[in-house]
């Protein structure tokens, strides 16, 4: 079982380390050869060297909205998607216009898209946040889809719920990025708890 959480020599980050721990995945030379294998293909080489060329140009320096478009710039994206949280809609509606302001086309979806009610894809009403009152459930695969089928280049998640989510990369074609996550307790700021 690998343990890097709790690692005190971190390995990984000497040139030539001298000591690695017992149960370091750094010990499987194989699986580091097939992933290095993978960036080098076509259709992941460029995503790959720009996002880390893009991460240092930054370091330190950008937000993650201004990294995100100047990735998006770096890799010629002009139709982005932005699948969004209902609870996030104010701040959704900030970052359509920033990316439109910086010559983006922008195709937005809300979670609650297709307004289907929770029971009907078997939700119990229990387990609802008002279980008296109508409640749309959230739609991450149909936010994929949607964004598919308008072709979208790169897309942002922005507040999707946890598992949520999830679904959404699963389902999206364009590769995704997280701009915010979630966390109605601390201002969607989830690190505050660590």
């Amino acid at each position: 079982m690998y343990t890097c959480a709790s690692c005190a020599l971190q390995s990984c980050s000497q040139e030539s380390p001298q000591q690695i721990p017992g149960n370091c995945p750094m010990k499987s030379n194989n699986l580091y050869l097939q992933a290095s294998s993978e960036y080098k293909k076509q259709e992941n080489y460029e995503f790959y060297i720009k996002s880390s060329e893009i991460e240092a140009m930054g370091y330190c320096q950008w937000t993650r909205l201004k990294e995100t478009i100047e990735f998006c710039n770096y890799m010629n994206y002009h139709r982005i998607g932005l699948a969004f949280c209902r609870g996030l809609r104010a701040e959704a509606k900030v970052v359509n216009s920033v990316l439109q302001c910086h010559g983006f086309e922008v195709v937005s979806v809300i979670c609650k898209t297709g307004g289907i009610p929770k029971e009907e894809i078997g939700i119990p009403k229990n387990h609802k946040v008002h279980p008296d009152a109508f409640e749309p459930m959230c739609n991450p695969i149909a936010q994929a889809k949607l964004l598919n089928e308008q072709k979208t280049e790169f897309n942002i998640a922005l507040g999707l719920c946890v598992g949520h989510d999830s679904m959404f990369y699963k389902y999206s074609d364009a590769m995704v990025t997280t701009l915010v996550v979630k966390d109605r307790v601390l201002a969607n700021n989830p690190v505050g708890a660590i």
